[in-house]
């Protein structure tokens, strides 16, 4: 530019040029991994940055995790197999518990604490517990021994019986029953008395750890059932509250059914006793009455019972009280048992039956045990649970 030309004026308001950025540098590059040094701790105590996370989808730790898996449930089942007894009778005392209940809270309501009304009862339930026993050793004991006394008396009559000597001597019969009693009288003898022994010791521990656990459910009943409330939501918890009660509400009329049903049999089998002329009638029917209490053998126990009586007083009794239990359980089953149950759980015939036959088949005692209630309870919550959620879809 020569000094006759102008010099250009700058524009104040244009910005200055910006610079050149600068060029980052390039990262150094990394050693191959067979010449790389370990991770150093850094300046945090930290030992490195942390590695890729674990594939979820990986084989090894699929399979491993399933394992681990088996063998928890398989652990599982070994110990509810193991403790399948306590459960049976923790269960069993709870559902007396519930069955129970009804009468403490009448008594509570009469004015009585808590602790007195569960002493009451309790005090109740052994009272009846020790007269069923009493009334079922004796004449057992006694009855037993004339029926054995009088077992070679009854052989003899049979004997007489042409028909029945020329079946005998046909088939050899009493030739393989001496056989059979000479072969194993001494196994069969200490076998009896263990396993006698072992089952009676087992039963009386088995009823005075039920007594024990019902008086405990009882005394807590009210506390068990807020912590059980406590768990559902506060939104539903007002009418699980509310069903829940209903639904123990129904065992309780359960259990007064029970007993109706029991003392309906006790009082059959004394008027049949007094009428045949059976020793001891009302001890006869103490035990009807609190066998049939226990579901699915009961009433063929105190059956059997009551026919060993009647068989060791004479032939003809005996077989008369055969009969009269034959039909007597018939009847009890298909037309008293559906009847009382409609009335006092409100369940229909045929669903008592269904229920008492399906209960006895998949669970056995448990099952008949409850059975009705838990028809009750399904029929309650079809009602006022599933049929209303139908309706507002």
């Amino acid at each position: 530019m020569t000094a006759d030309e102008p010099r250009p004026v700058e524009d104040d308001a244009a910005p200055p040029a910006a610079p050149p950025p600068a060029a980052e540098p390039e990262p150094p590059a990394q050693p191959p991994a067979a010449q790389r040094p370990a991770a150093e701790p850094d300046r945090d105590g930290q030992f490195g940055a942390p590695g890729r996370p674990l594939n979820r989808r990986n084989p090894f730790l699929v399979g491993l995790l399933g394992g681990l898996g088996l063998l928890t449930a398989y652990g599982i089942f070994l110990g509810l197999r193991n403790a399948a007894s306590i459960l049976v009778l923790i269960f069993i005392a709870l559902f007396l518990a519930i069955g129970l209940n009804p009468a403490v809270s009448r008594l509570r309501r009469w004015g009585l604490p808590r602790g007195l009304a569960v002493t009451v009862i309790a005090l109740a339930v052994v009272l009846l517990l020790c007269g069923g026993v009493f009334a079922l050793v004796p004449p057992l004991v006694t009855q037993t021994g004339q029926l054995i006394e009088n077992v070679p008396g009854y052989i003899e009559s049979l004997q007489r019986n042409e028909s029945v000597r020329d079946l005998v001597q046909q088939y050899d019969i009493l030739a393989k029953v001496q056989g059979a009693l000479d072969a194993g009288t001494v196994t069969n003898a200490l076998g009896g008395v263990v396993g006698g022994a072992r089952l009676l010791f087992g039963t009386i521990f088995n009823v005075l750890t039920v007594l024990v656990l019902v008086i405990y459910f009882l005394a807590a009943f009210d506390r068990i059932k807020e912590g059980g409330y406590a768990l559902v939501p506060r939104s539903r918890r007002q009418r699980v509250r509310l069903l829940t009660d209903e639904i123990l509400g129904k065992v309780g009329a359960y259990m007064v059914g029970a007993i109706a049903i029991a003392v309906l049999a006790g009082l059959s089998t004394w008027v049949f006793a007094m009428i045949v002329g059976l020793a001891y009638p009302f001890a006869l029917a103490v035990v009807v009455a609190v066998c049939d209490l226990i579901p699915q053998i009961g009433a063929t126990l105190g059956a059997v019972i009551v026919s060993l009586v009647g068989l060791a007083a004479s032939l003809p009794a005996g077989i008369g009280c055969i009969v009269f239990f034959l039909i007597y359980q018939q009847v009890e089953n298909y037309l008293i048992y559906p009847n009382v149950m409609r009335r006092s759980v409100k369940v229909s015939d045929v669903a008592a039956v269904t229920a008492a036959l399906l209960g006895v088949g998949l669970f056995g005692v448990i099952g008949a045990l409850i059975a009705i209630p838990m028809v009750a309870a399904i029929q309650l919550t079809v009602r006022e649970v599933v049929k209303p959620s139908m309706e507002n879809k």
